[in-house]
């Protein structure tokens, strides 16, 4: 029997949120992809902080994609009634954290003992 996610007290206000970040994140994504690309004549001093700042894009660009694609799995998941249900152990997400954590597809035990596996290095 498939649990449904009775725990979330309003579905479709979660959804537009989801939606709304997906929007913004892509927003930013597309702004540091035209900034990457920006051709300019620069001196010593302006490509050293350039590289800095190109390093610093990057690593926000890949934080902004890991939570753009927990996003896109979230909307999925409330597309398919699986939302709010834990993916290891099949239980109710609490309702805390998914007004916390909405994108989240653990319960909070089951997080702790991944990210303690992935600690150890286990997969």
């Amino acid at each position: 029997m498939k649990k449904n996610a009775s725990n979330v007290p309003d579905i479709r206000k979660v959804k537009q949120e989801l939606l709304e970040r997906r929007q913004e994140i892509q927003e930013d994504l597309m702004r540091l992809y035209k900034e990457k690309f920006a051709d300019e004549v620069q001196d010593q001093g302006d490509q050293a902080l350039t590289s800095t700042m190109e390093l610093l894009s990057s690593s926000l660009q890949d934080s902004r994609v890991e939570e753009y694609n927990r996003i896109v799995r979230a909307l999925d998941m409330i597309e398919d009634g699986t939302y709010g249900i834990c993916v290891d152990c099949h239980e109710p997400i609490s309702e805390k954290r998914l007004k916390s954590y909405p994108n989240a597809t653990r319960c909070i035990l089951c997080q702790e003992t991944y990210e303690e596996r992935e600690r150890e290095g286990v997969s």
